[in-house]
């Protein structure tokens, strides 16, 4: 089971990669085979069972797209 909730909000995103730079687990991409009503791929998880909660996706973020909740 996931340690964490991780939900992104793909409207707002513009997939400038700040996020995925930062994961220390390489957990996150760009989606390119769908973009936004803003006309940007926006940031996907592609492995939530890797992630560990750290939040610093979130932190990294310039526009707070991202959260982070820890599951018990």
């Amino acid at each position: 089971m996931a340690k964490a909730i991780l939900t992104i909000s793909e409207a707002d995103c513009k997939g400038c990669l700040m996020c995925a730079d930062a994961c220390p687990k390489k957990i996150l991409e760009l989606d390119k085979s769908r973009v936004n009503a803003k006309g940007y791929n926006h940031i996907a998880c592609v492995n939530l069972e890797e992630c560990t909660a750290c939040a610093i996706c979130a932190r990294t973020c310039p526009d707070s797209v991202i959260k982070v909740e820890r599951r018990d």
